[in-house]
């Protein structure tokens, strides 16, 4: 029988500060979002660039890491999965989002001001990739505990 794999690997820029909270269970949550390039040359010749948004959550430590370590332009490198869930608007239209929940940090920019700890290269891993209460990745329960 055939296995499969959801992993994802990005380096890229953050758009912008990291965003914290809590669940109700007090589990912190951090999401932002990164930015990856393409570049290439059009049949002209003509450079051309595309930019993609990636949206990233981090849970438990690294999320705590993500949001003190981790600031608008810095150069980073997740590893993680896709996920995607849905939710009904105020109009009760069905919505979707995909995003990678992080498992694995690299800071590839140097860090200001940093003595001992993450540095720019130093690995911070997840204690969890499946959210506030260890459950499984497509449990509701995980989905109703975000505060966003």
């Amino acid at each position: 029988m055939a296995g499969s794999v959801n992993k994802v690997i990005l380096i890229g820029r953050l758009g912008k500060d990291p965003e914290m909270r809590f669940t109700q269970n007090g589990k912190p949550v951090t999401n932002f979002s990164i930015a990856t390039n393409e570049v290439w040359l059009d049949q002209a010749g003509g450079k051309q660039e595309k930019t993609e948004w990636h949206r990233i959550i981090a849970w438990g430590k690294l999320a705590e890491n993500c949001a003190k370590l981790l600031s608008k332009g810095k150069l980073v490198y997740i590893e993680g999965r896709l996920q995607t869930r849905s939710w009904d608007d105020r109009d009760g239209n069905k919505r979707y989002t995909t995003e990678v929940v992080a498992n694995q940090m690299q800071i590839m920019s140097p860090i200001e001001g940093a003595g001992a700890g993450a540095g720019p290269g130093e690995e911070i891993s997840a204690e969890s990739s499946h959210g506030p209460d260890e459950g499984s990745p497509h449990s509701g329960e995980e989905f109703d505990d975000i505060p966003f």
